[in-house]
């Protein structure tokens, strides 16, 4: 695996600063059920890095005296972790929006039978990765029989309701592409997305974010490994677009490790760039009081391109 900060300093990207703080994301760990091309997490089944319970704790307990309305849980497969349940439970009691990114594959994984109906219960929000609509695309990507495997969890979140238009339970699903090139555009693509997937399937969903591939991690690596890291970070800087700074998700959205430390991005989590530009060491979040994050400066690099590019890329998909 290639270090990919080296390559991405120095850098001119503009400084931007931060609004109120609204969405704490949690990684609750490294360990997945499965080992993306496209991951920027270098997740997989061999990784042993989770979110112990009094980290848990602290993350509750700053939700609770900070006031914070969304809880975003990702990974690795954040349903993986053996407190996922715990700490929805708890963010849920508080009336915590809570978001699950998650692969769909571990919901057909065996001891996770009553994950789908648990995320229903707790009307917890999904937003799933499907990188492609066909199969031969996913199982390349994501490994053999995983868009099989996909189909049948999705098939079995309509079931209890996800997805469909009289419902409450939100079903996103996630597109990246799968070479070193820029998202096609979002709406088109759900369109398309759409149509294929419920005359094929039945199978319906709520929107579709298309997310770009930062050059960071297991991506970067392949793309140092190809020579095309430059290239591909030159074709980010060739459409950049200074109208979607103000939508950057860094803006309201602090990133947690397993370890409670606090990042700027999950982007910059896995690169080790402290919260903050300028600071050489790492916060944590028994450290932190969300109020004095308000018009600090986040920490930037030649990755950060990836976001603004095109239409733009975000945890909600397209900004433009």
């Amino acid at each position: 695996m290639h270090d990919t900060l080296a390559y991405l300093e120095p850098t001119d990207f503009p400084n931007i600063k931060r609004t109120a703080l609204e969405v704490l994301q949690v990684n609750l760990g490294y360990l997945c059920n499965l080992s993306c091309t496209h991951c920027h997490v270098n997740a997989g089944p061999k990784r042993t890095e989770l979110m112990d319970k009094a980290t848990v704790e602290l993350i509750l307990d700053f939700i609770r005296r900070e006031n914070i309305h969304t809880l975003d849980l990702t990974g690795g497969a954040p349903e993986m972790n053996p407190h996922f349940k715990y700490l929805v439970e708890q963010a849920r009691a508080m009336g915590v929006a809570v978001i699950d990114r998650c692969n769909l594959v571990i919901l057909q994984e065996s001891g996770y039978e009553e994950l789908a109906a648990f995320l229903a219960d707790n009307q917890v929000e999904i937003v799933a990765s499907l990188p492609c609509y066909l199969e031969d695309n996913v199982d390349r990507q994501r490994g053999k029989g995983t868009f099989s495997a996909s189909i049948t969890a999705l098939k079995q979140l309509n079931g209890l309701g996800y997805g469909q238009l009289d419902s409450l339970l939100q079903l996103n699903l996630v597109f990246n592409p799968q070479d070193n090139n820029l998202p096609p555009s979002q709406g088109a693509l759900e369109k398309a997305y759409k149509q294929h997937l419920f005359d094929e399937y039945g199978i319906v969903f709520n929107r579709l974010y298309a997310m770009a591939n930062l050059p960071i991690q297991r991506f970067g690596s392949m793309l140092i490994s190809k020579g095309l890291f430059a290239e591909y970070l030159q074709l980010l800087k060739n459409n950049y677009r200074q109208e979607n700074l103000p939508g950057v998700m860094c803006r309201n959205t602090i990133s947690i490790d397993w370890q409670g430390f606090v990042y700027d991005c999950d982007f910059n989590q896995m690169l080790n760039l402290p919260l903050g530009a300028g600071l050489s060491h790492k916060t944590h979040l028994s450290e932190l009081q969300s109020h004095s994050l308000t018009g600090s400066t986040i920490a930037v690099r030649q990755h950060c391109y990836g976001c603004t590019a095109g239409q733009g890329s975000s945890c909600g998909g397209a900004i433009a």
